[in-house]
């Protein structure tokens, strides 16, 4: 069973970096994300224009504000500048389980930004909105998420073939999986040195 969280504004803090809810605020920054192709590339959607993108997150601002929650679209942010770096998604459904998502822009992409986001969620996740599962999918040719995922101790449970249709063509999905109970066993195996 999972617990409601209707906490507004909601902020968590990890060593290096901190998921907050977005702001209108954060348009540029979201950009630089969500309007970069080189990004968007390795994401379930194509790039975004500055009207798209202020539309859709105006829709999740209003979200956050939902009660019960349910999607915690969250932004990434290095903790020493307070700049945001990418977003981090968990999208909680039915039978204690969610969907994680993440995306870190281009000029951060190896520094580690994307497995703390990943991992500081999925703890919020598992132990204070009491998911059982989480699952992610990414792009065959995703490397760098893949390794991600891996870090985190999730599973490989299949192939999805066709899964979305991105950048002009249909795209395979890894689908991969971690349980509530798989997860406290890689907490503390994390550190900076570790991250890429």
């Amino acid at each position: 069973m999972t617990v409601e969280i209707s906490a507004y504004p909601l902020a968590i803090e990890g060593q290096r970096v901190g998921l907050r809810d977005f702001t209108p605020d954060d348009l540029d920054s979201t950009m630089a994300i969500v309007g970069d192709p080189r990004v968007t590339a390795y994401l379930s959607f194509d790039k975004k224009d500055r009207q798209e993108q202020e539309r859709l997150l105006a829709a999740q601002v209003d979200g956050a504000k939902a009660s019960p929650r349910t999607e915690y679209y969250l932004a990434v942010t290095e903790s020493k500048t307070g700049q945001v770096v990418g977003f981090a998604r968990l999208g909680v459904g039915a039978h204690a389980s969610a969907k994680l998502g993440y995306a870190i822009r281009w000029q951060d992409w190896g520094k580690g930004f994307a497995t703390e986001a990943a991992d500081t969620l999925l703890r919020f996740g598992f132990e204070t909105v009491g998911l059982h599962r989480v699952t992610a999918a990414c792009g065959p040719d995703n490397l760098a998420s893949r390794r991600v995922l891996d870090k985190l101790g999730f599973t490989v449970e299949g192939r999805l073939r066709d899964h979305v249709f991105t950048n002009g063509a249909w795209r395979d999905s890894l689908l991969y999986s971690i349980l509530a109970h798989e997860y406290p066993a890689i907490v503390g195996h994390l550190s900076c040195s570790t991250m890429e």
